[in-house]
């Protein structure tokens, strides 16, 4: 068992001092007693709070960060032209490549205070689109990677056939992604497999890429396939993919997943940075979650999520770190937010009346990101996983500091060098900032750099 006492501590009733928390040998919360005393066997620790998820993922992009920064000929460069070296960059990754990255991006996810990793896992053949021997490869590469991490895994092996909404066949690089839906079911199979190496907090989810990249047939036979469990699509991320399927199948992507498919809590729909009012206000309903990429949502030009309008139709939202290029909780947040305030002309766009900017944002993380990944986590209380986080709380920017407070000074003046301690169903895996095998998981990324080169 780990006990922990905290000074603070943010428990689903709000702010609470002197809070002793037990953590099983199972990994979940046995235990949350405030005014409590710590006892000889529990570590003292500062500020605790729940560790949220990263909603979503695509590991290998991280070795590409800093190599897609210049313009080429084309005046209109644009995600369309990104998408175009980055098929050309994974033409060079092997599975040993995948595990080392997947690593260390995991590790990166974890010491920014992260303690779940969902991974939208497209990248499954060789060069040239024949399968490895063992379909499941590259899943079991990441699952390899979360053995070494210890990050909390929800696994999306995701279905990608074709390069457009008129079934063309797929191009180079794309072709690595590509299966029939017999084939991805098989490959389905193979990845859950994999996860049986891992803690029981390990989760398997479904990933119909996009609706440019599956027919209408298959959307509702991978939902047959998920049961219960999450599913994942990107969904209204660019204009040209609106009006490409607009064209093709006579409606906006958001209008014709919510005319034709039962959508409900198990959903998770990324990015969405080009939805019309009445179709935000729809998919809101749903009860399914926002998937939002900030960062990368930026630096790809997707557009600005509606998230003021979304929150007021009680949307749920996560934050994930997508192509990886730099994985920061906090900067997500404070991208997510200050992109409402620019496009507004406003200020604290996302508070409420009774929760401030921070507050509102990390409890909504909290409950979106635990819902997505199918995992119990979010909350510091018994019989949830013991995923947590912990705060520096000799940081300057914490002095004098308390309750909600603590969060906006985190989430908006804070680094990510205030994370000091996390844990990932109990795995205590960040000490004093660093994760416990940064060394050996750096060397290895390292070595994987040095060999793909500067130049895609």
């Amino acid at each position: 068992m780990t006990q922990l006492f905290a000074d603070q501590a943010l428990l689903p009733d709000g702010w609470m001092e002197n809070v002793l928390v037990k953590i099983n040998a199972d990994g979940c919360i046995g235990q949350v007693t405030p005014a409590s005393e710590p006892g000889a066997a529990a570590q003292k620790v500062g500020i605790l709070l729940p560790a949220p998820v990263n909603v979503h993922s695509h590991a290998f992009q991280r070795a590409m960060a800093g190599l897609t920064e210049r313009r080429g000929p084309d005046p209109s460069d644009s995600f369309w032209t990104w998408r175009q070296l980055m098929f050309r960059f994974l033409d060079r990754l092997t599975p040993d490549h995948v595990e080392a990255i997947t690593a260390f991006v995991q590790m990166e996810m974890l010491e920014a205070g992260y303690a779940t990793n969902v991974e939208f896992h497209y990248l499954h053949h060789q060069p040239g689109g024949a399968p490895y021997d063992n379909l499941a490869e590259m899943s079991d590469r990441v699952v390899a990677a979360a053995a070494q991490t210890g990050v909390g895994l929800t696994l999306l092996p995701v279905h990608y056939q074709f390069g457009g909404c008129d079934g063309r066949d797929l191009g180079p690089g794309q072709i690595r992604f590509g299966n029939d839906v017999s084939r991805h079911a098989r490959l389905f199979d193979g990845a859950n497999a994999a996860l049986r190496h891992l803690p029981g907090d390990s989760r398997l989810g479904v990933a119909p890429h996009s609706l440019r990249a599956v027919s209408q047939t298959s959307i509702s036979e991978l939902t047959g396939l998920a049961q219960h469990r999450p599913i994942h699509m990107h969904l209204a991320e660019q204009v040209a993919e609106v009006d490409e399927v607009c064209a093709a199948w006579g409606k906006r992507p958001v209008e014709w997943l919510l005319d034709n498919i039962d959508v409900a809590s198990n959903w998770c729909l990324i990015h969405c940075t080009q939805m019309l009012p009445h179709e935000t206000i729809g998919l809101a309903k749903t009860e399914a979650v926002a998937g939002l990429c900030p960062i990368t949502e930026s630096s790809l030009g997707d557009g600005i999520f509606d998230g003021v309008r979304w929150l007021e139709s009680d949307g749920r939202i996560a934050i994930g770190s997508d192509s990886n290029i730099r994985i920061s909780l906090l900067e997500e947040l404070r991208t997510l937010d200050y992109s409402q305030r620019l496009r507004d002309h406003s200020r604290a766009a996302l508070a409420t009346p009774d929760k401030s900017t921070g507050r509102r944002l990390f409890d909504e993380i909290l409950r979106g990101g635990a819902q997505a990944a199918g995992r119990d986590c979010g909350r510091i209380a018994p019989g949830a996983l013991g995923d947590l986080l912990v705060l520096d709380d000799t940081a300057i920017d914490f002095e004098g500091r308390d309750g909600d407070t603590i969060l906006d000074s985190f989430i908006f003046a804070g680094r990510d060098q205030m994370v000091a301690d996390v844990w990932s169903a109990g795995r205590h895996v960040v000490t004093d900032g660093q994760h416990i095998d940064r060394a050996a998981i750096v060397e290895r990324y390292r070595a994987v750099m040095r060999g793909l080169g500067d130049e895609i």
